[in-house]
């Protein structure tokens, strides 16, 4: 499988997720919520990531998955214990810690950034989340596209 991932791009310059991905200041992407939601369970060592900030319409860089953290029904104090452990590699403001500061955490290390170039051109559909499981990633590019559903985003049985 392959992931699509939107970084938030709100801040200025220096604190932008995918500035701080490519220049390698960030090695970790956090994702969290009340419960388990994707892609908690459904990221995997090897696969591929690939980036892109939202508001854009081009996905831009791409990465491997060295590591997953999932963690569920996390304590206040074991919440801090997950951000103090992986602090440099998540380079998170104060901002972005009260925003994935939730009981359900999932963490994904990677390595091997690189700039797409030229981007590739995304073609956004109405149900899509932030985070995308997919078979290829043509399967959102513009010309390339296929109906997004969420069946890759499933819990595995």
């Amino acid at each position: 499988m392959v992931h699509l991932v939107y970084c938030d791009n709100a801040g200025k310059k220096g604190e932008r997720v995918l500035d701080k991905i490519l220049s390698g200041q960030k090695t970790m992407i956090i994702r969290s919520a009340s419960g388990r939601k994707i892609p908690h369970g459904r990221v995997f060592q090897g696969e591929t990531l690939y980036f892109m900030e939202k508001g854009t319409a081009q996905v831009a860089a791409k990465a491997t998955v060295v590591s997953v953290q999932n963690y569920v029904k996390l304590t206040d104090e074991e919440i801090d214990k997950v951000f103090a452990e992986n602090e440099e590699k998540l380079a998170l403001t104060d901002r972005q810690k009260a925003r994935w500061r939730k009981k359900c955490i999932c963490l994904v290390e990677f390595d091997h950034v690189e700039p797409i170039s030229p981007p590739l051109p995304f073609e956004r559909q109405n149900n899509m989340d932030d985070w995308l499981i997919l078979e290829k990633i043509e399967d959102v590019l513009a010309g390339t596209s296929v109906p997004y559903n969420y069946e890759l985003s499933r819990f595995k049985k």
